[in-house]
Parts: C-alpha cells; structure tokens; sequence
C-alpha cells in the first residue's frame, strides 16, 4: 500500500501549471498590446507629418522669400538645405522619424531653438496640471457615484445624479472665470500674477475636472446601478448587510471595467482643454506652445505636441489595457475564469 502524499490545504499537484500558464499568457498579451501600441504611435507620426507637409508655406520660405531680407538665391538654398526643406516629402519624413527615434525632434524653424528643450520646459507645467485634473475628476466622480448608492432616495440623491449633467453642459471658460472670481479676487486664496503657484495650479486643474468628471461620474453611477440590480446583490442585501458594505464588497469591483476604460477616453479631453485652461489662467505650457507654433506654422514644434499627444494617449490606453484582466478574471482565459 502506497503512502498518500500530505497536500497543503486550498493546494492540487497540479495548482502551479495554471498560474504559470496564466502568466504566460499575460506575458504574450503585454507584449502584443505593447507592439500595436508602438505601430500605432508610428503611423500617428507619419498622418501628422504628411499632413503637415501639406499645408502650404512655412516661416523659413517667408522670410527667405522677403525681398527686404535680401538672400540671394545660393543662400536661400543653403538655408532650405540645412532645414532639409529641399529634399522629397519621403524623404523628409524617413529622416525626420530616425531622428526622432533617438529623441531628436529637430529645430524650430521660428525660434531655432532645439524641439526637444522647448517641449521639456513647457512639459513639467502641462503635466502637473493634467494629472492634478485628472486625479480630481476621479475623486469627484467617485463621491458622486458612492453618494448615489448610499444615500437615500430622495431630493438629495436626485441632485447628486443630476451633478454630472450640469458639470458636463459648464463651459471650461465660465468654470475658469467663476473660480478666478471667487477664490482669486473674492477670497485672495491665490494670486493671478503668479499662475504656476499651488493655488492657481489647483484652481486651473479644477476648472479642467469639473467637466471631465461628469463623463466618468456618469459611467460610474450606470455601472453602480447595473451592478446593483444583479442577483447577488440583492442576496447580499437580503442577508442584512450594510448597504455601505454590498456597495465596497460586490458592487464596486465590476463597477470599476468600464469606469476605467472612460477614464482613459477622457485623457484626451484633458490634454485638450489644458489650452484654454492655461489661456484662462495664463499659464505658460505645452498649450501655449502649440499655440504660438500654429501663429508661427512651426511644423516642427506643431508635429512633435501633437506626436507627444498621441503618445501619452496611447501608453494610458495601453496601461488600462493591460489591467483589464487584472480587474476582470472573465478576461484571463476560460481556465483562469473558473
């Protein structure tokens, strides 16, 4: 008679080959997500620059072509030259994308100063209001939408659903202006001439997440209810659980799949309305940037914020792609699913 073999409990001689074929395929996921990530950056450089290259006329031909400037002609193709603007539009867009590879952006044709020192100076401002914004808005979001499953029915909760509405149809503008008057001149808690503070940069970043929390607030609330109208909740709640448990322990995990994913979405809408944002507040930016390079037809400087853009875009939707399966077991595989 054989001796049985003493297994931990919870544990099966096979319990290590799923987690291991789990993580390979996680691992086959990441890289694959992460590829098409990067292809999709690339073609986004190539629209933009083909796109770009279209548009006649550039400040470097302006001013070559002044007569007043008076640049004869072997210097005007000297000048074109060194900024490349003599070779095919191929061509151009073959060494402009190994340039930037290596993280050479080129040269502002405007201001000759190095792409890449303009977009790090402007970067870190831009930055910090986006993703002060951004954390605000998921904030709000979330007390809007766990307000409206703890509190009771009534006039109060309906004013809690009916937030996200109105935070949605506020201009930036208005938002911008009100906060400014209240806490800036009202209430001094700020000072306008200095935008980068603390203060202004929180009043910026708030002008900028009231309306982007209203899009995940109302995703949240949706999911919330959807979630709540299942089965085990009810069950849950028949056992006489607290409602602030059945919300923390059954409700909010499925909730949160789609909440991410508009999270995601809405990093554009914050990437863009940090222009007027900065605009409002006078803060110095990649928005401003992008906007002194649109006056100027930069293409160098326009390409690479727009590139920039692109690619923030697509690493927070690459990032959130790969916590799907981590928020949600369904997506792992059917064998991880069970």
């Amino acid at each position: 008679m054989s001796a049985a073999v003493a297994l931990p409990r919870g544990a099966s001689p096979r319990g290590a080959a799923p987690t291991a074929a789990s993580a390979r395929r996680y691992a086959v996921f990441a890289l694959r997500r992460t590829g098409q990530a990067l292809v999709v950056v690339v073609l986004a450089y190539v629209l933009v620059f083909g796109v770009l290259a279209a548009i006649p006329g550039d400040p470097i031909s302006a001013q070559l072509d002044d007569p007043q400037a008076g640049y004869s002609e072997a210097e005007k193709a000297q000048i074109r030259a060194f900024h490349g603007l003599d070779r095919p539009v191929l061509v151009q867009l073959l060494v402009s994308l190994g340039h930037a590879l290596t993280g050479d952006l080129g040269t502002s044709l405007s201001t000759a100063q190095p792409v890449t020192a303009m977009l790090g100076a402007a970067i870190p401002s831009t930055l910090a209001l986006a993703a002060t914004a951004l954390v605000l808005a998921v904030m709000i979001a979330g007390v809007l939408g766990l307000a409206s499953r703890l509190l009771p029915e009534g006039p109060v909760n309906t004013l809690v659903r009916a937030l996200p509405s109105v935070f949605l149809s506020t201009p930036n503008f208005l938002i911008g202006l009100v906060l400014i008057q209240v806490l800036a001149v009202s209430l001094g808690l700020f000072s306008l001439v200095e935008p980068h503070s603390p203060g202004s940069t929180l009043a910026a970043a708030l002008t900028l997440a009231i309306p982007v929390s209203a899009q995940i607030a109302q995703v949240f609330i949706t999911a919330l209810d959807e979630a709540a109208g299942q089965d085990y909740a009810e069950v849950a709640l028949a056992r006489g659980l607290p409602p602030a448990t059945v919300v923390v322990q059954h409700l909010l995990r499925p909730s949160l799949l789609p909440t991410v994913t508009i999270v995601g979405l809405v990093l554009g809408e914050v990437l863009g309305g940090s222009l007027i944002t900065e605009a409002i507040f006078g803060r110095s930016g990649v928005g401003t940037l992008v906007q002194k390079a649109v006056a100027a037809q930069d293409v160098p400087v326009l390409l690479a914020a727009v590139v920039l853009s692109a690619l923030v875009f697509v690493v927070v939707n690459l990032v959130i792609d790969l916590l799907y399966p981590l928020l949600d077991p369904r997506l792992r595989g059917p064998k991880e699913a069970r």
